[in-house]
């Protein structure tokens, strides 16, 4: 037998800006994988319909309203889970935000509001899930999403794109300290997918005319073509990847501008 399994029944899912976009289609798929699932975001109307998706896949969730950039609500959150399920064995850290400011527009309100929400959230939610994980016999798994903007100089904002190359470094820092507990850490370098968020910017042909021609598959990306590497890494299957950022862009980083 070669097949390893990426069957999630039994585990313990978190993920961060689970409510809608990219974050809800993550929750839903690990969930269809077998999951159990933990709903962390601001608005708990959005998570709420998010968990009722989920519920009738016959997983469990836990709506947890809250604030990711608030060390005492992500605490808060962290200890329910634990309380709730015991354990927490996925972390996914998908909360983020931009703001397109020019470097030389860009205020340090909008410096600090997306380093918080983009970075500071995902290194409190590891480290809190992390002292989770490193007292558990079978570990755990820790997926931040950054960007091919910490890769590649796209025009996304120089704040944006400073917090997603971080990300991806604190990626392989906290996979070489945590390794040792049996914690997996890896990252995923989405392009652009077709989500509310990026509903407007795609309705513009001129605007897609111009990410086609820099991605070799010719296409937007679709959420579930982003949620097949979430669970590859988050099960059995990815057990010997960490550290790593998995680019899932068509192609896109592949030509080294």
């Amino acid at each position: 037998m070669f097949l390893p399994s990426f069957d999630l029944k039994g585990k313990t899912a978190v993920v961060t800006g689970a409510g809608r976009g990219i974050g809800r289609a993550i929750a839903i798929g690990l969930a269809e994988a077998g999951a159990n699932v933990a709903l962390l975001a601001r608005t708990e109307e959005d998570l709420k319909e998010t968990s009722s998706v989920i519920e009738k896949l016959g997983s469990k969730t836990l709506v947890l309203p809250t604030d990711v950039t608030n060390r005492g609500q992500v605490h808060k959150s962290i200890s329910a889970v634990r309380n709730e399920w015991g354990k927490i064995d996925i972390l996914v850290n998908n909360a983020g935000m931009n703001i397109r400011s020019k470097a030389l527009e860009a205020t340090d309100e909008e410096w600090q509001t997306i380093m918080d929400t983009n970075l500071k959230s995902a290194f409190m939610m590891s480290q809190e899930a992390g002292k989770v994980m490193k007292g558990q016999q079978s570990g755990g798994k820790i997926i931040n999403i950054a960007s091919v903007a910490g890769q590649v100089a796209l025009r996304t904002g120089v704040v944006y794109a400073a917090t997603k190359a971080a990300l991806m470094q604190m990626t392989k820092v906290l996979a070489m300290e945590w390794g040792q507990y049996g914690i997996n850490v890896n990252s995923i370098g989405p392009w652009y997918f077709k989500t509310p968020l990026t509903e407007k910017l795609l309705a513009d042909e001129a605007y897609v005319k111009d990410i086609l021609a820099v991605t070799p598959l010719k296409r937007i990306g679709e959420l579930p073509e982003l949620v097949g590497p979430v669970v590859f890494l988050s099960s059995d299957a990815g057990n010997y990847v960490t550290g790593q950022t998995l680019f899932v862009d068509g192609g896109m980083t592949i030509h080294g501008f």
